[in-house]
């Protein structure tokens, strides 16, 4: 199968920055987070490879991908797949974030 280009939303890139800048600050070393932002980062190679891998959403050709304590959540487009956002479902399923960037 191809492999198709990955996009990152803004609001996605500051998701993984905002969870990998909160463990270097946390831990006192970036050791973790290398670990952890390589785990995303195969994580999103392998919807790039197989994009339908993900749980279907609400939204049409919007899936989600469950990485650990983490939901990668994307969206199928005709030439590219859209890293919408990182979730941490630790999180409080009622804040709205979420429903504002996918609608």
């Amino acid at each position: 199968m191809v492999q198709r280009k990955i996009i990152w939303s803004v609001e996605a890139r500051l998701d993984l920055f905002d969870i990998l800048d909160f463990y270097i600050k946390r831990n006192g070393s970036a050791v973790y987070s290398k670990k952890l932002n390589l785990r995303f980062q195969k994580s999103v190679q392998l919807i790039s490879k197989n994009p339908f891998i993900g749980s279907q959403t609400d939204f049409d050709l919007v899936l989600t991908l469950i990485n650990d304590e983490y939901q990668i959540v994307y969206e199928i487009l005709d030439q590219f797949i859209l890293i919408i956002l990182i979730w941490d479902c630790r999180r409080n399923p009622e804040d709205k974030r979420i429903g504002t960037r996918l609608k």
